[in-house]
């Protein structure tokens, strides 16, 4: 409840987002849009789920705090992995 304004706060869980560690990593809805910036191919979710793989570019872009880091210049190449 909140105490200023007498309000219940609720958080609701969405059963479609992707959890890591039982936190929020990515939603679905946002994979299923999301393509590379430097081809505009589709793109996956590695193992781990820290980071977006485009197979095309051979690129990974990290996510940074449940932030996909959509940087062509902050993309790491698939071989570092």
């Amino acid at each position: 409840m909140d105490p200023y304004s007498g309000t219940l706060i609720v958080k609701e869980k969405f059963d479609n987002d992707l959890t890591m560690g039982g936190k929020m990593a990515i939603s679905s809805e946002l994979l299923e849009i999301l393509v590379c910036p430097k081809c505009k191919e589709d793109i996956q979710l590695t193992e781990k789920k820290d980071g977006l793989i485009c197979r095309h570019c051979r690129l990974i872009y990290e996510i940074r705090d449940d932030i996909p880091i959509m940087l062509i210049d902050e993309a790491r190449p698939l071989d570092d992995v």
